[in-house]
């Protein structure tokens, strides 16, 4: 190649990259050279070179709002469904996990309801699916019900109640796990109790808990409001009977197995 021709290719790669910027087009921008080369070795039409640039701009875009999605959750753990051992899990999770997987029920604004004994694999299969839901899109929040009530307490002191309130019905799924461990006074009780109605039979909620619900009155302690919960989180819901062997039991029990023999 010329120099005569080479200047004015470096002109137009140069004002393309600029163009690049000013259109936040980050990944033309910094792989152009890269991509000129591949369409002059692959010998791409105008077409198929502008389809290349823009499809894997679109697909770092894609990958980039996952990884916003799943942080924006505040998931404790990264746990994915692919990593259950679902032959351990009990009997109607694994009747219902392919249900589940499809998350119609976000799409339905139907709420789950885990519940079971401990260990027997409630928050991973509840993480799972919520990192199921930002892969494909939904808007997701991850917390366990004490920090929930926590949080509505401190929004209220704070008079940002209703700034709260606002993005927490816009989830396109709230997963509440631990429901059960700690009881609530009547303030606690009542703001949980108002927060996950405004949810009901719109948004998804998804609940873990290791309580029956003839238990759930130790949680709210008014048997009226435990009621009125009940109704509403169940209304048209998948509740999956949990009860089970635990994993964590087997798992450390296993590990002990293994010291031993060493």
């Amino acid at each position: 190649m010329s120099n005569g021709q080479a200047a004015p290719r470096k002109a137009w790669r140069e004002a393309i990259a600029q163009y690049a910027k000013e259109l936040r087009l980050p990944i033309v921008r910094a792989h152009l050279g890269e991509h000129i080369a591949e369409a002059q070795q692959r010998d791409m039409t105008y077409e198929e070179f502008l389809a290349l640039l823009l499809q894997r701009e679109c697909d770092a875009r894609q990958e980039s709002s996952v990884k916003n999605r799943i942080r924006l959750a505040e998931f404790t753990h990264k746990k994915y469904l692919e990593d259950l051992s679902v032959p351990d899990l009990p009997a109607d999770a694994q009747k219902k996990l392919k249900l589940l997987k499809s998350l119609d029920f976000i799409k339905e604004g139907r709420n789950v309801i885990l519940a079971g004994n401990p260990g027997t694999g409630k928050t991973h299969m509840a993480i799972g699916l919520g990192m199921k839901a930002c892969i494909e899109g939904y808007k997701v929040w991850f917390t366990t019900v004490p920090i929930l009530v926590n949080r509505l307490r401190e929004s209220r002191a704070e008079h940002t109640l209703r700034q709260f309130q606002s993005r927490f019905e816009k989830y396109d799924l709230v997963i509440a796990d631990e429901m059960g461990y700690i009881s609530f006074d009547k303030e606690g009780a009542e703001l949980l109790f108002t927060h996950l109605s405004l949810r009901a039979g719109r948004k998804s909620t998804m609940i873990t808990t290791n309580l029956s619900f003839e238990r759930w009155s130790e949680i709210f302690q008014d048997p009226v409001m435990t009621a009125a919960m009940i109704d509403r989180l169940t209304y048209q819901s998948y509740t999956i009977n949990m009860n089970g062997n635990s994993f964590r039991m087997k798992e450390t029990k296993e590990w002990l197995d293994k010291q031993n023999f060493e």
